[in-house]
């Protein structure tokens, strides 16, 4: 059983939750209480603390030839995703871009704002892009430079295969970029496994840090060549790395106290044991998740197979007398934030399972979920027909 110590976890006298989100999270106290002081951002303990940031993030990332650097960038997950895209794709490439929810198609939203050509496969809610369909997809389309995919697609709760994704990309002569935003720091993502140039994620998920940056790890040689490539002053990653080499510092002002606290989240995230210790962490609240709550009558929307240990989709009762935004409020009183759906077909709301939560907090989501059934008259937890034969059609 995995156990964390109690003083990782909210306290409930102060009326502070749960969140079951996929971020921002449940943070340790340690990791708030390394806010409580200031530092200035262009003195020398600072900078130390960008440095030292930086190599442990690459250090995760499997680099140890100094092939590959990170780079922080100020804003929240979509700016940097911006700035990955901006910065990395030259202003007359073309990005095939691989969607299953919500946020693989911001990203094709995010090209057109750039005004850069990009062609999408979308594949709905239910199925991930698959190496074959991004091979044919290479092949029918010789001017595309770049492949964009979503580690894990969080509107549905999918774990993409990046490693097939990556495959069927270099064997075409292409290159692969990759949203981890809500993954990086649980799932595997070593660059002497699967090969990228660039991915992206954020302070606030995995390695339960707090928001206010991102950061992108890249292979130097990659970065060195997307000079001139950005659209913004402010997004350019080029520009961002080529200060911190020159002085240490952000081009810009940084989030100070949200590097201190981060800081103390790679201490914890190196203490339970890096990636494989938090991955199977959030596996396990998955795990004991999913079946009580499936013992409650409620339906995933996607097969095991599918399942993320990042967060979890599940469809709305047909019951009635279910009314998402009053079960909202009930979980919430009894010390759980959930999350809306953000699905395009169905009824649906998610549950994540990171954050510094552990199996017995998630046994006390499934009961707190039960109760919260009952004060409502909900008979059944059971989805409705017709989404069960939506997600039959989709999926097959």
């Amino acid at each position: 059983m995995t156990t964390l110590a109690n003083d990782a976890f909210p306290n409930p006298a102060k009326g502070e939750p749960f969140l079951l989100t996929p971020g921002p999270l449940t943070t340790a106290f340690s990791v708030k209480e390394a806010m409580l002081r200031d530092w200035g951002s262009w003195d020398g303990d600072f900078r130390a603390m960008t440095k030292s940031m930086c190599d442990q993030l690459v250090a995760l990332a499997g680099d140890t030839s100094g092939e590959f650097v990170c780079v922080p960038m100020q804003g929240s997950g979509s700016y940097c995703v911006e700035a990955l895209l901006g910065t990395f794709v030259p202003r007359d490439g073309k990005v095939l871009v691989l969607a299953n929810g919500a946020y693989g198609l911001r990203a094709a939203e995010t090209m057109r704002y750039l005004d850069r050509a990009y062609t999408l496969i979308d594949n709905g809610d239910y199925m991930p892009p698959r190496g074959d369909e991004v091979a044919a997809a290479l092949a029918a389309d010789p001017a595309i430079t770049h492949v964009i995919a979503i580690h894990c697609e969080t509107s549905s709760g999918i774990l993409n295969p990046v490693a097939e994704i990556s495959e069927a990309t270099y064997a075409a002569g292409r290159k692969l970029l990759v949203d981890s935003m809500s993954a990086f720091g649980a799932m595997d993502l070593d660059v002497r496994r699967i090969r990228y140039e660039a991915m992206v994620s954020s302070a606030n998920k995995c390695i339960e840090g707090v928001p206010g940056f991102g950061f992108v790890i890249a292979r130097k040689s990659e970065l060195e060549a997307c000079k001139g490539n950005s659209h913004s002053l402010s997004l350019d990653i080029h520009a961002q790395w080529t200060t911190m080499v020159k002085t240490g510092q952000w081009r810009y002002t940084p989030p100070t106290h949200v590097v201190a606290a981060f800081l103390e989240a790679l201490r914890l995230h190196a203490a339970e044991g890096g990636i494989a210790g938090r991955g199977a962490r959030y596996a396990k609240n998955r795990d004991v998740m999913v079946a009580g709550m499936r013992e409650l009558g409620f339906e995933t929307l996607l097969k095991d197979r599918w399942l993320s240990p990042i967060i979890v989709t599940f469809f709305c009762p047909a019951d009635p007398k279910f009314v998402f935004t009053e079960f909202y409020e009930r979980m919430k009183s009894k010390g759980f934030i959930i999350y809306p759906g953000k699905l395009t077909v169905v009824e649906s709301f998610r549950v994540g399972c990171i954050g510094r939560m552990d199996e017995a907090v998630m046994t006390r989501v499934v009961q707190a979920a039960k109760e919260s059934l009952t004060e409502m008259g909900v008979s059944s937890a059971a989805p409705s027909a017709a989404a069960i034969a939506e997600r039959a059609k989709l999926a097959a």
